[in-house]
């Protein structure tokens, strides 16, 4: 799976009798959280926490169980129960677990009933996603992810490749899409409540519309998106795979002003022998050709990415490819994961790499993220945004870039700001009046 991947995010603490959400992995994950909170407490369900797990890594599924026991210690009485990809792909291993009440698998648990009592009296509830042919029913939710800044909308669940390392196929499924006009009606209900930015999201964003009548591509969405929803002031699109941006999606970019500027790419080893041992659908030169063209339409698109450190196999000059790579995409934001054997997927049967050479490959690749992020940032100074305030004091610009800013702005707000610095993480601005 490609994605901006979070290890913890937990969710703002509520009253002692609400439902609570701990969530890991990826911004899918988090937008199916608030989906699953909302149907638990329609439900009835109180004094709950809800763990959406995620199986990317082992670390993640580390964190999920440790995490689990130490509410358990903090909160004897509650009722604690598992969902998401690593309760779908191992339920019994989260059933095994005398802090957990309830295990509930992926396709479930936004679905109504789920969390009823008499549901929940089953330990475990998971079917086999690898049926499952549509997206769960959309649930009407407020848009408080992000401090009411912005808002998700799932397009596209699932995943038909098959890359050597990913376990994500076995706990979301096959690719599926959910209708245009259900997307439509969905970013159209958000803009009235005055939500300045929409993200569309999904596990294959690019794969949308495959499994549509006339198979309609990412770009046409997002096209029809940005006419019958002129209200909206900014659509975001969640990572993307590297191997595809059909030539709608990149007229888009080139036309529309309020379609973000950033890409986030799974681009994983910048070597293509890598790749190929990865399965991946594209190679080197593709996604170093995907960025040009981006940036020939779009000067001020700014990209991230997605890189797998000490694959198996990988050699010193094999991983210096791929530094060579992120120099020459000039990637402002880079998500390194250290290679993390996944039970039930080729590549952890490949001969492995040490693990001092992994972490080793990883933190070298860190540290070339960090120069080139200082990089982005210096190129920002003296340049005039319209960002969106995540909270008092903290905003995030078209670009991805955050932007931390003195002067007035309240969540969920559009402001012009002025960026005057960096600090090697974030930009630094003035809030300018408003139009």
């Amino acid at each position: 799976m490609s994605g901006e991947l979070e290890l913890l995010a937990r969710a703002p603490p509520r009253a002692a009798a609400s439902v609570e959400v701990v969530t890991f992995g990826c911004r899918l994950n988090a937008h199916e959280s608030e989906q699953a909170r909302a149907r638990a407490e329609a439900d009835g369900l109180s004094d709950a926490v809800i763990f959406n797990t995620c199986a990317v890594t082992a670390e993640a599924v580390r964190q999920a169980r440790q995490a689990i026991r130490r509410v358990r210690r903090e909160r004897p009485g509650a009722r604690l129960v598992v969902t998401g990809c690593a309760a779908q792909i191992d339920p019994d291993a989260f059933a095994a677990m005398p802090e957990v009440d309830a295990v509930v698998g992926n396709e479930l648990k936004a679905r109504a009933g789920t969390y009823a009592p008499d549901a929940l009296a089953r330990r475990v509830r998971v079917s086999d996603i690898a049926g499952v042919r549509t997206l769960a029913p959309h649930v009407d939710v407020a848009p408080d992810l992000d401090s009411r800044a912005r808002a998700y909308v799932e397009v596209q669940n699932g995943c038909d490749h098959r890359c050597t390392f990913c376990v994500i196929p076995l706990g979301r499924g096959p690719s599926r899409s959910a209708a245009a006009g259900e997307v439509v009606a969905q970013v159209r209900a958000l803009a009235a409540r005055g939500v300045p930015e929409v993200v569309l999201t999904g596990v294959d964003l690019t794969s949308w519309g495959a499994d549509l009548p006339g198979r309609p591509t990412l770009g046409q969405l997002v096209a029809r998106i940005l006419k019958l929803v002129p209200e909206l002031p900014r659509l975001r699109l969640s990572s993307i795979d590297a191997a595809e941006i059909d030539p709608d999606l990149l007229r888009c970019l080139a036309e529309e002003e309020r379609l973000a500027p950033y890409l986030h790419l799974s681009i994983q080893s910048g070597d293509d022998l890598i790749l190929k041992r990865m399965k991946r659908r594209h190679d080197r030169r593709q996604a170093l050709a995907l960025v040009e063209a981006v940036r020939a339409v779009r000067p001020d698109a700014a990209f991230g990415c997605d890189l797998i450190a000490g694959f198996p196999t990988e050699t010193d000059a094999m991983a210096e490819r791929t530094l060579e790579l992120v120099r020459r995409a000039r990637f402002a934001f880079l998500h390194v994961f250290p290679f993390s054997p996944r039970p039930g997927t080729p590549a952890a049967k490949m001969p492995p790499l040490p693990r001092p050479v992994v972490k080793a490959r990883a933190e070298r690749l860190r540290a070339e993220g960090e120069a080139l992020l200082a990089r982005h940032l210096a190129a920002q100074v003296g340049r005039e945004v319209a960002a969106v305030v995540e909270r008092p004091g903290l905003a995030r610009a078209p670009d991805f870039t955050e932007v931390a800013f003195a002067g007035p702005g309240a969540a969920g707000q559009l402001k012009p700001m002025r960026i005057t610095g960096h600090d090697g993480r974030r930009a630094l601005a003035v809030s300018l009046p408003s139009p």
